[in-house]
């Protein structure tokens, strides 16, 4: 059986075609539904192996990118979610689908740690190609220390944090990082371009310290192939494998007996 996936659909989402297409291709089966549905009927995520969010602008972020969404998400859906956790699940966010995650409570889960996005430093909707460093905790995912070329497209994307840096390395000690904004040459970067948003630390996503919880701002859905890439695969921005091994890496726990 090929891992099934169960993506959230609601009022503004507009990146859920591009999610479903790296997960199909990754391997999986996707079922959507829309959350006034799952409100409705929320033992269906006990049917799946990943519960995924997309990208988009929910409810039109009238009160915070991913605010009333995640309201939703918390009241309602707080305790199926958790459920498929302890289970083996796993549960991913994109863009305004990681907002959602950390505005419900669902990452990073860091004691004493008060964890928020606003928007970019810049002021404005950012949309360029990003570098991701991958982080030990996301190691089981992709490899340590390489490079994920992903597009940025948001604009309250910067990671605020109460108390700023000793507050990365409450995270980094808790082993919640997942990713973070680097230049070309892989050093890790808080400045623009190379971090569009300002992200403190160059935090671009968060992932739990079980490794089945994981979010982030930029959208490797976007770079499935080297046709996708600014240079179209020459070098400076991978080879366009990058996105499609991330997916299967969020998948493997599920792929056991799926030909590849």
């Amino acid at each position: 059986m090929k891992p099934r996936v169960l993506q959230l659909f609601t009022s503004g989402v507009n990146c859920d075609r591009e999610l479903r297409f790296a997960f199909e291709s990754a391997g999986a089966t996707v079922t959507e539904m829309h959350v006034s549905e799952l409100i409705q009927n929320p033992e269906a995520i006990q049917n799946c192996d990943v519960f995924a969010i997309p990208g988009g602008f929910t409810y039109g972020d009238d009160l915070g990118a991913g605010r009333v969404l995640a309201l939703e998400v918390e009241r309602y859906l707080a305790d199926a979610l958790h459920a498929l956790h302890e289970r083996g699940g796993s549960i991913f966010g994109v863009c305004n689908g990681f907002q959602v995650l950390v505005k419900a409570g669902l990452l990073p889960q860091v004691e004493g740690v008060k964890v928020s996005l606003t928007w970019n430093a810049s002021h404005r909707f950012e949309c360029r190609w990003s570098r991701l460093m991958v982080e030990g905790p996301m190691g089981h995912i992709l490899p340590v220390g390489s490079i994920l070329p992903a597009v940025t497209a948001h604009a309250e994307g910067q990671i605020v944090l109460a108390e700023g840096s000793k507050d990365v390395q409450r995270l980094a000690d808790a082993g919640v990082i997942a990713l973070r904004y680097c230049d070309i040459d892989g050093t890790p970067s808080e400045t623009w371009p190379d971090c569009p948003s300002g992200s403190r630390g160059g935090i671009a996503g968060l992932i739990s310290t079980s490794g089945r919880i994981l979010g982030l701002m930029p959208h490797p859905e976007r770079n499935l192939s080297a046709s996708h890439l600014p240079d179209r695969g020459r070098g400076a921005w991978g080879d366009g494998s990058e996105g499609i091994a991330f997916f299967r890496g969020l998948l493997a726990p599920y792929l056991a007996g799926v030909p590849s």
